[in-house]
This record gives C-alpha cells, structure tokens and sequence, in this order.
C-alpha cells in the first residue's frame, strides 16, 4: 500500500500504514500538530502559523490575539451578522447563513475589501499625513473591470460617522499599548490629524488594516483574515435567531413617508 506523503509549503501529512486516506501524524511549518501543539500551543499561535513561515514574538501574539477578540462579533448592528441572521430565520443552513455574512461582508462597506484597500493605503501613504491628504484626494475612478464596485469613500475611514466610535479608540489604544508598532502608534498620535484631513472618522476597519499592516501581514492575507476572525459572531447570532423566530427579529425601526393605511378611501 502506499505510504505517499502529502505536504505543501505549509503542511505536511503522513497517512496511516493500513489506510492512505487516514493521517497518522500532520505537521504545520514542521511543528508536530497533533503529537505537540495540540493541548499545548494556543489558537492564536496556530492560526499564526497558517499564515506565516516561523512563529511571531509573544507581543505580536497577544496583539493578534486580542484584535481577533474584537473582531469577533461586530454585532447585530453590523451587516454581514445581520445577513446571517437573516439567512438562519429563513430556515437557510447553517452554511447558507456563513456564507451570507461573507458575502455582505467582504466588501468596501466596514468589509473585508475595505481592509485591504486602508492596507494598501498604509503601503503606500506610511506615517507621512501629506501623503494621506494626496492619498484622500485621488480619483478612483477606472475602465478596469474589477470584482468589487468603485471605492466611495477613504477606505478604513465611516463614510456615515461624524465622530469616531468609543470602541474603535479603544482598540486602537489597547493594540497600541501592547504591540507598540509603528503605524499603530502613530495613529494613536495623529488620529486627530487624520481624521481632519480625511474628513472622516477613523473605523474599526481602519485600525484592522493597520494592525495587520504591522504585524508583517499583506493585504491579500489582512483581507482573509478579517473575513475569518468575523465569524463566530455571526454564527452565533444566526443561532440565537433561529431559536427567536421572525417574530422577535431585531429589526431597525421604519418610518414610512407615505403610510398607504393613512389614506383617506375614495
């Protein structure tokens, strides 16, 4: 029988003697997953390795580890948990509901995309408030066909927000005091600054992409980990939708303009 080893860059498997389809032992950048991080090593640290070639610096874990906590709800209010409670009151399954908070969440509204596009912004702008007002004044406009639509606002910025949210200085200050990062820390001391020139409120998105940006990720890999570390939330809340019904739906409160029930009959 053949004791073939399957392995990439990443990771490496060895089956079973008596079955090729059964691992019998599976390495993560040559770390013994099972026989040596399971029960020793912590999530963070695992999910460190699935994107990088050596285990980071206990700083850096403990910074990607409380953004992950903070990221890992955005909450009722936010859309792409929204989608998935949406999905899971319809009586979707359960990877319907996912992929619907993925869906909503992956673009340039607080999404996945709006991340990669302030990390973008970070490669190019750095600690320079100059550049970020060039930055801020460019025309996105293009004839190339992208996936995604035209980008509306400064990404990592609320296009709707006219100061900025409680929650996101915090996180930037607590990430700042932990890792002491470069970007990080000068956003902590110029936010004032930026926001004047953007004219904009900081986001939470914003502090994501800067974090990541900080922590050696690109913008390829800042994207799909902003997709990642979002979802238990919406998991979470699909669930506790399910068991509610449509009836006990948190909706946001309408108020018609023009109310058909109000009019007089002819």
């Amino acid at each position: 029988m053949s004791t073939d080893k399957i392995h990439t860059r990443i990771w490496r498997e060895e089956p079973e003697p008596d079955n090729p389809f059964a691992t019998r032992a599976a390495f993560c950048r040559g770390y013994d997953v099972y026989g040596q991080m399971v029960g020793n090593a912590r999530w963070v640290e695992m999910l460190a390795l699935l994107f990088r070639d050596e285990l980071p610096a206990a700083t850096e874990l403990d910074m990607l580890e409380a953004l992950a906590v903070a990221l890992a709800n955005p909450g009722p209010r936010d859309a792409s948990v929204h989608a998935a409670m949406c999905g899971s009151v319809g009586g979707s399954s359960a990877a319907a509901s996912l992929i619907a908070a993925l869906s909503v969440g992956a673009g340039r509204f607080r999404g996945a995309r709006d991340v990669y596009d302030a990390m973008i912004a970070w490669d190019t702008c750095g600690t320079d408030l100059d550049a970020w007002n060039t930055y801020s004044r460019l025309d996105t406009r293009s004839d190339f066909v992208d996936t995604w639509p035209r980008r509306e606002h400064p990404p990592g910025f609320d296009p709707h927000g006219v100061s900025t949210a409680t929650s996101v200085c915090q996180l930037l200050e607590t990430l700042a005091r932990i890792g002491a990062t470069p970007r990080l820390s000068w956003l902590t001391s110029q936010r004032w600054q930026l926001e004047k020139i953007i004219e904009l409120p900081l986001d939470v998105s914003g502090v994501a992409a800067a974090a990541f940006a900080d922590l050696g990720f690109n913008p390829n890999e800042g994207e799909m980990l902003y997709l990642l570390l979002r979802l238990p939330g919406a998991a979470a809340h699909a669930l506790e939708q399910e068991g509610y019904g449509y009836k006990q739906f948190p909706f946001y409160p309408v108020e018609l303009e023009d109310d058909p029930a109000a009019r007089e009959l002819p």
